[in-house]
């Protein structure tokens, strides 16, 4: 869509109902998985950040784009691979979203920017202590 919205809730509702339907399961999703990131709007579409952007997402006609950078793509390529993918961004039919994986995917981004933030080491050296 190229209307830019304010928040996630603006973006999804320029969708038709079976693109919305898909989406909000998507950010329910993420949502979970992710429960101290910020939602916010990023290039136009919903992103979440976390020590870092995590992840976005955006909706088209035909799929869902789902965005979790190069190493999330990278992490998780056998799975992804059944999708059209690219680098840092992957394809899914809109009628069939595998929210498991997402929720996977968002969950090793976290310790990924917790890892490049080091929280880890901060955690494990106080453990030690």
């Amino acid at each position: 869509m190229n209307t830019a919205a304010k928040n996630a809730d603006e973006y999804i509702q320029q969708f038709p109902p079976n693109v919305q339907a898909a989406l909000k399961q998507l950010r329910s999703t993420i949502k979970t998985a992710a429960p101290k990131a910020e939602e916010t709007i990023s290039y136009m579409m919903p992103a979440y950040k976390y020590y870092g952007v995590l992840v976005y997402f955006a909706g088209y006609k035909n799929h869902i784009g789902f965005y979790p950078g190069a190493g999330g793509i990278e992490h998780f390529k056998k799975e992804i691979s059944i999708y059209k993918n690219a680098k840092g961004s992957v394809q899914f039919p809109i009628d069939k979203v595998p929210l498991g994986l997402v929720k996977k995917i968002v969950q090793f981004r976290v310790k990924q920017n917790e890892e490049k933030a080091g929280l880890k080491k901060t955690t494990k050296l106080l453990l030690k202590k």
